[in-house]
């Protein structure tokens, strides 16, 4: 099969891929879309993404597609099925998966991470991991229930209610799906703080009340204001910020994900004199089902939020180039 492959950090090349027998309980899937997600850059540049990378590796871990064979102890898929990839794999028997957080598995393994993903014409997941999609979505809907599903777990952690006034940090495809699912909780105030002017109009047709371009002057006055903050970005003076805009009994999500040499300044006593609560998230553990059902009831849009559509052979420049090309959303369709 054709596959691009990460052979080192900075160097992916379309090629012809192995491709290896099934194992009794996984599936042979024909991809048919697969994002591209900002820990695929984070891999590209080196970095680990939610588990270390070993190239060579095809990446993609946002993928849809068609079964085309199963294992001899599949149910109960079938060749033609369509489904959504949950990318991630726990061991089932460490600490944190006997105690109800697989998600933080010491063992973690995860399509497109530490196995081939859906850079590739074909991906071999285990069945445990596919979710029949419903025939009314698209496959690029498909492959965008894995952020979705990333986005409800933090989600989850805070509370908002209709007194709170929320600010979302960021407002690229992340802070956009965030926002629709803080709107649906009648927060009383909702305000993007987004430098990218091109997609304030956006963000307020999503339903924001107010898009902020994230200047020195506007920070200062954001600061002590807000119930609730969301980070989306992970970047040093977007995280600090995000403390710092927390008003008494304040909740902060740092959803974000920093490079892992970024350290941040914070003040001890105000996170004690105003009772802030910090969380952090990682993944999305047991929200693939519930992210499904949100796209195909059309309460979380995700379609349009797609600014770009790529053929395979050209994953390796958009790699290359990816900073600079003003995407919201990409994702490589076959």
């Amino acid at each position: 099969m054709k596959a691009a492959v990460l052979k080192e950090a900075h160097q992916i090349e379309v090629m012809e891929w192995k491709t290896t027998e099934l194992k009794p309980d996984e599936m042979r899937i024909q991809v048919k879309s697969c994002g591209i997600c900002g820990t695929d850059q984070h891999i590209y540049h080196g970095n680990p993404g939610s588990a270390a990378v070993t190239p060579p590796i095809v990446l993609g871990h946002e993928l849809a597609g068609i079964v085309t064979e199963c294992g001899e102890h599949v149910k109960p898929f079938k060749a033609g099925d369509r489904v959504s990839i949950d990318p991630n794999m726990y061991c089932g028997s460490c600490r944190y998966c006997r105690n109800g957080q697989s998600h933080l598995c010491d063992h973690l393994q995860a399509v497109g991470v530490t196995r081939d993903g859906g850079m590739g014409e074909y991906a071999i997941v285990p069945a445990a991991n596919c979710y029949l999609l419903p025939d009314s979505m698209s496959f690029a809907e498909g492959a965008m229930v894995e952020p979705l599903g990333c986005v409800l777990h933090g989600f989850k952690k805070v509370d908002i209610r209709p007194i709170h006034s929320v600010l979302l940090i960021g407002g690229g495809f992340i802070g956009q799906l965030f926002l629709q699912l803080v709107k649906k909780q009648s927060a009383a105030r909702i305000v993007v703080s987004e430098p990218a002017a091109e997609k304030h109009k956006a963000l307020l047709a999503l339903g924001a009340d107010e898009v902020v371009q994230p200047t020195a002057l506007v920070m200062e006055q954001l600061k002590g204001e807000f119930d609730v903050i969301i980070e989306c970005v992970g970047r040093k003076e977007s995280m600090e910020l995000a403390i710092e805009a927390a008003r008494k009994g304040g909740q902060v999500l740092l959803f974000g994900v920093a490079n892992p040499s970024t350290q941040i300044q914070v003040s001890p006593y105000a996170i004690f004199t105003k009772e802030l609560c910090i969380f952090g998230s990682f993944i999305n553990p047991h929200t693939h089902e519930e992210a499904i059902a949100l796209i195909d009831q059309k309460i979380v849009k995700v379609e349009p939020l797609i600014s770009h559509r790529f053929p395979l052979n050209e994953v390796p420049q958009i790699m290359d180039n990816y900073a600079g090309m003003n995407v919201t959303k990409g994702i490589i369709v076959y």
